[in-house]
């Protein structure tokens, strides 16, 4: 299983960005995927999780209304749109998938490599 992360990059405040997660070697019918973080310093967290089959989300409280995850089949493709971005969103952005409501808790089956997302003031 590959999940490949793409689109970070330099954003000033209030900027946008759309961070790209492809996912081949098996179908995640009955799992979650999501984005995590690591900002320096800080500990890892869960921002953004969909159910693969429903759809339905999680968010954690400092990116609602702001990001929206979704998620398309045809491409087996996760995405995060990133609005509003503030300073303190800088962080290294990572793709996950799990079992439905274990990526919230920090627990994921598999795992992409980071893309850097940095805002600037």
């Amino acid at each position: 299983v590959q999940l490949q992360a793409s689109g970070g990059g330099l954003v000033q405040a209030g900027g946008s960005l759309r961070l790209s997660c492809a996912a081949s070697g098996r179908t995640f019918s009955g799992y979650e995927m999501g984005w995590f973080r690591q900002a320096p310093g800080k500990e890892r967290e869960c921002v953004a999780a969909i159910s693969w089959s429903g759809g339905s989300t999680y968010y954690v409280d400092s990116v609602k209304v702001r990001f929206t995850i979704s998620r398309d089949k045809s491409k087996n493709t996760v995405y995060l749109q990133m609005n509003s971005l503030k300073p303190e969103d800088t962080a290294v952005y990572l793709c996950a998938a799990g079992a439905i409501g274990a990526l919230r808790i920090g627990v994921a089956d598999y795992w992409g490599h980071g893309t850097l997302v940095t805002v600037s003031s």
